[in-house]
């Protein structure tokens, strides 16, 4: 790639293109079919993972000793997660839903679920973010022949070439977190990402927030980085012009820095919040003939929500806030 002046003509970083193509007027995640529509997550792929929230919260909730906790989802889609949670928690628990997103409200959503574009202040309960960070939009960084790292420019039809050298914070970033070396290597400068979490954790009073996400860490980054596109259901080529989604995985590790954090893959999370995969016993076949049937249908749904090489590969980040709360890993 030849270097260019950053930010001349149609050539912007690929933060400020996806910016444009996800959240702009007429941009991906403000179309009518929603996420949805073209990628499937845990929440669209079992009931399971809405329970295993809704646990989540009501453990927040008692370690705190809330009364009507605060269930904030970031990232919202078109509330499915929140309308799931609601129908799975326990009878009498009271609970003040806000979804977090920029699209409209949908027209059928449960009335008792606030719709808002920020994200509340102040409030105690638990704050989950699924597959959020990862559509945070960054800008993208490669080292040239001569081994200076330049950002990455990129056109609306989705062509690159190599801006200015990278410099300042995001170099510092670069440096500790995603270091690069040889010519041709790329990464993902994940800071925009750490400083949204921070916000989004820093919201709560008290409680516990919760970011879930493909995620890699040091040690183990990909040299090309994760930069892709999705439509239909289908890995595409990252094209910033609204008709994909653009995301790529995040530098969890980076996010956690500050510290009170924790991370764990899915399949151990939900392992701890009651989900797991395992098949019923045979001998219920017998005695329960439908509640084998519901009880293998369960545990088919948890063995997909904790696959290798699929959703189980999710990575979760914990952060405890404000007050100190019982240990949920128990």
């Amino acid at each position: 790639m030849v270097p260019v002046t950053y930010e001349t003509g149609d050539w912007r970083g690929w933060r400020d293109a996806a910016e444009t193509a996800l959240y702009g007027p007429g941009g991906f995640y403000r179309r009518p079919e929603g996420p949805a529509g073209h990628f499937r997550t845990s929440v669209h792929a079992s009931g399971l993972f809405a329970a295993a929230v809704a646990e989540l919260l009501t453990s927040t909730a008692g370690s705190l000793g809330l009364e009507e906790p605060a269930l904030i989802d970031v990232g919202a889609g078109r509330g499915e997660l929140l309308t799931g949670v609601l129908a799975a928690l326990p009878p009498g628990l009271s609970v003040r839903a806000y979804a977090v997103e920029r699209a409209d409200r949908p027209a059928d959503l449960d009335p008792r679920i606030e719709w808002t574009a920020e994200i509340p202040q102040g409030l105690d309960g638990l704050l989950f973010a699924n597959e959020w960070l990862d559509n945070v939009p960054v800008d993208v960084a490669e080292v040239d022949a001569d081994g200076v790292i330049r950002r990455v420019l990129v056109r609306e039809d989705g062509e690159e070439r190599l801006g200015d050298e990278v410099t300042g914070a995001d170099a510092d970033w670069l440096a500790r977190w995603w270091p690069l070396g040889e010519p041709g290597t790329r990464a993902e400068i994940g800071r925009p990402r750490d400083e949204a979490w921070a916000a989004a954790a820093g919201s709560l009073a008290s409680g516990l927030a919760v970011a879930v996400d493909y995620a890699h860490t040091a040690g183990a980054r990909p040299p090309f980085g994760t930069l892709t596109g999705f439509r239909d259901g289908r890995e595409v080529r990252p094209v910033p012009d609204g008709s994909c989604d653009i995301t790529a995985h995040v530098a969890l590790d980076a996010c956690a820095a500050p510290g009170g954090a924790e991370l764990v893959g899915q399949r151990e999370a939900l392992r701890r919040l009651g989900v797991s995969g395992e098949r019923p016993p045979l001998a219920l076949a017998s005695s329960d003939p439908a509640g084998y049937v519901r009880a293998l249908s369960r545990a088919g749904e948890a063995a997909e929500l904790t696959a290798k090489g699929g959703l189980g590969d999710f990575t979760w980040l914990m952060q405890r806030v404000g007050r100190p709360l019982r240990d949920w890993s128990a």
